[in-house]
């Protein structure tokens, strides 16, 4: 829910952000911090009357809204279930290749066993084999005459 949150307050300030293309004649310049406040209370009262004025538009406003938000909090139930499914993946290969290469797959609780993993390689196993060390250039054209 967080991240719903988190991201619809991003999304508004890099919306509130962009620039608008309206031609620069049809805003004025010269609004001040008064001006928006009085605007602003003005708004608050006039949305206050909206449903005693119009009460079938909202009616229908509360109806998109519930059905918005379901939606919604079925989105981030599907979302949370998928970042869970991927996170209990990737626990279960970290405890997979700590676990030793004979041993019996681990059962997650709630699902299906798991294979084990397929990583059987020992640290000794993945050295690069001993080369000595590697005669000289001029060592070698002496040999050869």
């Amino acid at each position: 829910m967080m991240f719903l949150l988190r991201t619809v307050f991003w999304m508004s300030v890099a919306l509130a952000l962009l620039p608008s293309f309206v031609p620069a004649s049809t805003v004025p310049v010269d609004v001040g911090a008064a001006d928006a406040m009085t605007a602003a209370s003005a708004t608050v009262s006039d949305l206050s009357g909206f449903c005693e004025r119009r009460p079938d538009a909202c009616a229908a406003g509360a109806q998109f809204a519930t059905v918005f938000a379901r939606r919604a909090e079925a989105g981030a139930k599907i979302l949370y279930d998928f970042v869970g499914d991927k996170v209990a993946k990737t626990e279960r290969s970290v405890t997979n290749a700590s676990a030793s290469a004979g041993s019996a797959p681990v059962e997650a609780p709630g699902s299906e066993a798991v294979k084990p993993s397929q990583h059987t390689l020992t640290a000794t196993d993945m050295a690069p084999p001993w080369r000595g060390p590697q005669p000289h250039k001029d060592a070698a054209a002496r040999r050869t005459s």
